[in-house]
């Protein structure tokens, strides 16, 4: 099994930055693409930023090219998602997610094996 633990969230003004984070337990991390979704309240999870396992390839929602930044450490475990100018419209509980061997575009739900908790991101106006 592999475990995921999202932290770093919290209420930020807009324009603001935030970097989340999630550690990754269980088996070998850098065997698997990571991938940032979020969900805002009333609204259907979507896709962020992923991050292909040897960290070659990202992919950002077109929402957030610009202004976020995803990177992953394999030597700790960890990967991150660094958020900048944050607008109000980027407030959601955010989820990091593990995939292996469905991974394809990297940035549908279904392609993706296991998930964190999710960690709350506030954005005030």
């Amino acid at each position: 099994q592999v475990q995921l633990v999202e932290s770093g969230g919290g209420l930020v003004q807009a324009g603001g930055s935030l970097r989340v984070s999630c550690a990754v337990s269980g088996r070998t991390f850098s065997g698997y693409a990571m991938g940032w979704f979020r969900q805002a309240s009333g609204k259907e999870r979507e896709f962020v930023a992923a991050i292909s396992w040897s960290a070659g390839y990202t992919y950002y929602a077109d929402s957030v090219k610009g202004r976020f930044t995803i990177s992953r450490d394999n030597a700790k475990n960890v990967v991150y998602l660094q958020m900048n100018s944050l607008k109000p419209e980027d407030a959601a509980v955010y989820y990091c997610a593990a995939g292996g061997s469905r991974i394809a575009t990297m940035t549908t739900i279904n392609e993706y094996d296991y998930w964190g908790q999710g960690t709350q991101v506030t954005v005030s106006s």
